[in-house]
């Protein structure tokens, strides 16, 4: 069957859905070799063949050349050798010889199928292929669009054809209307027979992550690295910053001129405050540095115990702690010590304070 036009549609085709070529005819061929069977009560070794030169389409039935056909073999697989040498001279015992079976009515045959094989077989193909790239985009972030909206959940179209929908209580309290465009982070992909399952995330720590990254190019380079971040989703985040660059301050350049740089990852987390603190190997400073805002008179390590006591002015206390623990906690997780805070009145009565000479105390007059 010569067929021009199936070869132009098939490069459109390729182009327009995203599709590499062979797999669309690989495809159109199995749907082919089933259409021929049930017309024609076709032969179990055809094979349909794509000649892209000649805009060809023809259908090959290839064989082994055997001296005694096999009764229990499935017709049309063996061939005997003075028939085998009529299709092909040099043909011998063990040889496969291909032979043309394409009928005459093939060409018709094959436009009629034609749409409901790429129909089909395009479905397949294109949850294979949509499977595949949110798969790769697992731990990453992406920009999804607000498509419906109910009271529990909101829908969201995350491109390739692909919808997932998000609890409405993990929206971080921000107002989302139909069109809106929001960043989710992709926590885990499932195949399924109607395509992927993505699972997106808003409250998922490492999205603050991806959020910095985006805005932040020394964190893309590698200059600045995460060393640890604990968030409470849509309230507060403490995030610990290090540097390879002694001239780089990475709190700084975290922060950006005027807040610019961590006011943007602020904006996409809809007001959620993020703390950021520099990372030391000295861990007297690490620990201190992560109860900031507050400010600290002492820390006592236990290496051990991986612990520290810290001594805070007593009106420090309740900024050291914060709101539910919440300061304390966010400390802990980010920077990897368990924290014990004291206010120096309760310390003092106990034993002396051990004071660190290097540690960063002012009188807070605010």
């Amino acid at each position: 069957m010569i067929s021009k036009e199936f070869f132009k549609a098939l490069e459109v085709l390729a182009i327009e859905r995203q599709i590499e070529k062979e797999k669309i005819l690989e495809i159109f061929g199995r749907g082919l070799i089933n259409a021929y069977k049930k017309a024609y009560g076709g032969k179990t070794n055809a094979e349909v063949v794509f000649n892209e030169e000649k805009a060809e389409i023809l259908l090959v039935a290839k064989s082994l050349v055997v001296a005694d056909i096999n009764p229990e073999a499935e017709p049309g697989t063996q061939i005997l050798l003075a028939e085998a040498k009529k299709i092909r001279k040099s043909a011998k015992i063990g040889d496969i010889v291909e032979q043309k079976i394409t009928p005459k009515n093939f060409g018709r045959l094959a436009a009629s199928s034609a749409k409901q094989i790429l129909t089909q077989g395009l479905k397949t193909l294109e949850r294979e292929r949509n499977f595949e790239i949110f798969t790769e985009k697992t731990g990453e972030m992406i920009i999804a669009e607000v498509v419906r909206i109910n009271d529990d959940f909101v829908t969201l179209n995350l491109g390739y054809d692909t919808e997932t929908s998000i609890p409405a209580k993990d929206l971080l309290k921000e107002d989302v209307f139909l069109g809106n465009q929001i960043r989710v982070y992709i926590t885990k992909v499932e195949e399924t027979t109607k395509g992927p399952k993505v699972y997106v995330s808003r409250t998922d720590r490492n999205l603050v992550k991806r959020l910095m990254e985006n805005a932040i190019p020394e964190l893309q380079t590698g200059v600045i690295e995460i060393r640890g971040l604990a968030r409470d989703a849509g309230d507060r985040c403490k995030v610990c910053v290090s540097t390879n660059n002694p001239e780089v301050d990475p709190v700084g350049a975290c922060l950006g001129k005027n807040g610019s740089r961590i006011n943007d990852v602020i904006t996409n987390l809809n007001g959620e405050k993020i703390d950021i603190y520099k990372y030391s190997d000295d861990p007297k400073e690490l620990v201190s540095n992560s109860l900031q805002p507050a400010k600290t008179i002492s820390v006592q390590i236990d290496e051990k115990q991986r612990s520290a006591l810290v001594v805070v002015p007593d009106d420090q206390l309740s900024l050291a702690i914060g709101k539910k623990g919440q300061n304390a906690r966010l400390a802990v997780q980010s920077c990897g010590w368990k924290i014990d805070i004291k206010p120096e009145s309760e310390y003092s009565a106990d034993e002396e304070i051990e004071f660190d000479e290097d540690m960063d105390f002012e009188e807070d007059n605010d």
